[in-house]
């Protein structure tokens, strides 16, 4: 069991894992994001320092009282510096490779892990214990005399190592007198020399990384922020596919003994919508490109019906919804789900996400495939969907599971998805089509104006029934729906601020919803307020309320989706996709130019 979430995640975009403080690998799944997991002990309900600990890849320095993490420059690559009483100290290197050879990307399902004494006679501990059918079963093994070779459920994994054998299998506690090399993944003997092959791996996947870095535009300040949310957003595309997951975890509780443990390690058409838009603010478009590559697979394969909010990583779209028992959960606060029920739901903001993460490709040129008539085409089918459905109920983009209202905040986004069609015809020279659209799109905004308006209150409700608040409605300013000069905006921006804020955190809302009254505040809505804070000129307010969520994060610099406001304590998945944009697109709007420096 890990007792918090200050952990720093490692990955190469197919695989990725979580080493916490102690350097421990503690969550891992295999052989991608939303596989079982090799290493469980996240959600085992026992420490991952206990004897008994199981799913867990630890490298204990005997006698440490002292060790430091940071990430290599500009990298996901994690160094662990473990020190006991005497001096003698280890370094400890985690990483997942990730270059270019041969004009492909190697990206293997594998973990490497490179110990090297710099300091004294250090002695150490291995303890590799890997878990299968999420818990439920003990792994077998059987060992070599350079490799172990572990027996999960649907495969075998191998440990190749130059450290003795016997002392790993045994964790029997020894000397480290040169650096002893790890390499953990496909059931596979190395070909090359271990020592030399995972050096040039090292070399190979820093460079890559501060390559793809060093093409970011960050803004002047913050950039440590900036450049690990977009490592970290990067690291949450299955690249294999283009798809880009919510989060790398399931089940971590929303709040302390809630039971909202779900699984966010799914495409969800919106998260990922969020993502692009902040990493495109950056101009990291090959994200796009290969989300764009996802998408376009998921509208085809609808066949002109209706889009799920969500779908797996190879475009799967049944996610049945489970409960495994074999795991009592983030410390001890099961349950442990699979699968997410929210599949079957009906959200229908996703059609506004979808032509919005598509319009881009009609008006930029760096794009290798830009977009043209057949793709608008294409495109106008969603719009069609948007239309029909603009009016109707939905489950909102927090996926309430036991009632539907009308949501404006899907409403506008169907107003999106007309308003940006319109766009790209005038941008392909389609006169007549650039009409149809903005007709609809006028059509829909005065309904959902009039719709959501409540003059008793002087203020837009979350709903068109009824007059609740919450803080999606946000977001009508950074879809252009409303400006910030508009007097509707402020007077439901300020009753927002007024009801759902508590000190510096923003609730989603403030009702009952299936599980009671929520008691976590969630971090993206913080970042949405602080934009608006910005745009309708509280300058100061917001860059004070900016540093004060920095303050918040975890010593990788991330933050998971949930906060508790009284605490500041992190709850929720982690790292979770909202947050890290949220960084990323409040550093860019507050940041001073980089004229500044002149």
């Amino acid at each position: 069991m890990t007792t918090n979430l200050d952990l720093w995640p490692i990955g190469n975009c197919q695989v990725s894992g979580l080493v916490d403080r102690a350097g421990r690998l503690v969550w891992a799944c295999l052989p991608r994001v939303d596989g079982e997991p090799v290493f469980s002990s996240l959600l085992s309900g026992v420490e991952a320092g206990d004897a008994e600990a199981k799913g867990v890849w630890a490298i204990d320095l005997e006698g440490c009282v002292k060790s430091d993490q940071a990430y290599l420059r500009n990298t996901p690559i994690l160094v662990t510096r473990h020190e006991d009483e005497q001096g003698n100290a280890v370094e400890i290197i985690d990483f997942c490779p990730r270059f270019t050879s041969n004009e492909r990307v190697y990206r293997p399902v594998a973990f490497v892990r490179v110990v090297r004494p710099v300091a004294g006679s250090p002695r150490i501990r291995v303890r590799l214990r890997p878990t299968r059918g999420w818990g439920n079963g003990d792994v077998d093994h059987t060992a070599g005399s350079h490799h172990i070779r572990y027996i999960l459920d649907r495969e075998a994994v191998r440990l190749s190592t130059n450290a003795p054998i016997g002392y790993i299998v045994e964790e029997r506690v020894f000397r480290v007198e040169h650096p002893l090399y790890f390499f953990l993944g496909p059931d596979e003997s190395f070909s090359t020399g271990l020592a030399p092959a995972i050096e040039r791996m090292l070399h190979d996947t820093t460079v890559e990384w501060q390559a793809w870095v060093r093409g970011l535009a960050t803004p002047f300040e913050w950039q440590d922020v900036v450049i690990r949310s977009a490592i970290t957003l990067k690291l949450c595309q299955h690249e294999e596919t283009g798809a880009i997951v919510a989060a790398l975890t399931t089940s971590i509780p929303e709040h302390e003994d809630s039971g909202r443990n779900w699984d966010y390690r799914y495409c969800w058409i919106r998260d990922a919508y969020y993502t692009v838009q902040a990493l495109n603010r950056l101009g990291a478009l090959d994200v796009l490109e290969s989300y764009l590559t996802y998408l376009r697979n998921i509208v085809e394969g609808s066949r002109g019906g209706h889009i799920q909010p969500l779908y797996g990583v190879l475009g799967e779209a049944k996610l049945e919804e489970r409960i495994e028992e074999g795991l009592a959960g983030y410390r001890g606060q099961g349950p442990v789900r699979v699968g997410n029920q929210a599949y079957e739901q009906v959200q229908h903001d996703a059609y506004g996400q979808i032509v919005l993460c598509n319009v881009q490709a009609f008006f930029d040129s760096r794009l290798f495939r830009m977009a043209g008539v057949e793709d608008f085409t294409a495109l106008e089918a969603i719009g069609d969907l948007a239309w029909e459905v603009h009016d109707k109920p939905d489950a909102g983009l927090w996926e309430l599971r036991t009632r539907q209202s009308v949501h404006t905040y899907s409403a506008a986004m169907c107003w999106a998805a007309c308003d940006r069609l319109a766009n790209a015809a005038h941008r392909l020279g389609l006169p007549d089509r650039a009409n149809f659209w903005q007709d609809r799109a006028d059509k829909i905004h005065a309904t959902v104006v009039d719709m959501a308006w409540r003059t008793e209150t002087q203020r837009l409700s979350a709903t068109f029934d009824g007059d609740r608040l919450d803080a999606s409605l946000i977001q009508l300013l950074d879809l252009r729906f409303l400006s910030p000069q508009d007097r509707r905006y402020r007077a439901t921006l300020y009753a927002l601020e007024t009801g759902l804020r508590r000190g510096t955190d923003m609730l989603r809302y403030d009702s009952e919803d299936d599980f009671g009254l929520p008691k976590s505040a969630f971090n993206v809505c913080t970042f949405w307020l602080i934009e608006a804070l910005y745009q309708t000129g509280r300058t100061e307010d917001a860059r004070r309320l900016f540093e004060e969520m920095l303050a918040r994060r975890t010593t990788a610099g991330l933050l998971s989706e949930d906060i508790d406001p009284a605490t500041g304590e992190l709850w929720g998945n982690y790292p979770q996709t909202y947050s890290l944009v949220g960084m990323i697109n409040c550093a860019v709007l507050l940041s001073k130019p980089w004229a500044a420096i002149r």
